[in-house]
């Protein structure tokens, strides 16, 4: 099984994290989380190839966004909210509030 790289707290580095969140789709799959908690990747209705989804999920993930944790065959998406929060306070509820106004 793949071990899948996850950023330790105190390297999550504010530009990873800007650059993660600037793609629409990738906006689109934390808002998910963020609204409806953990979940499956297959969960997300994006208009996107599966493959193409990985790579937002692995971008995401690189950046210390998200959380991916392998349960039997599906890995599941959980926000690192705490982490971020931590490390930059006010930022994430910050996008996910500019991204709904957005959505509108």
């Amino acid at each position: 099984m793949k071990i899948l790289h996850h950023p330790h707290r105190e390297d999550i580095q504010l530009s990873s994290v800007l650059h993660a969140l600037s793609d629409p789709v990738r906006l689109q799959i934390i808002s998910d989380i963020a609204a409806g908690g953990e979940q499956p990747c297959n969960n997300f209705d994006v208009p996107i190839a599966k493959s193409t989804l990985t790579h937002h999920i692995r971008t995401l993930r690189e950046a210390g966004v998200i959380q991916v944790r392998v349960q039997g065959t599906q890995h599941i998406i959980a926000l690192r909210s705490e982490d971020l929060n931590t490390c930059f306070p006010g930022l994430l509820s910050a996008i996910l509030n500019v991204g709904k106004n957005t959505n509108k």
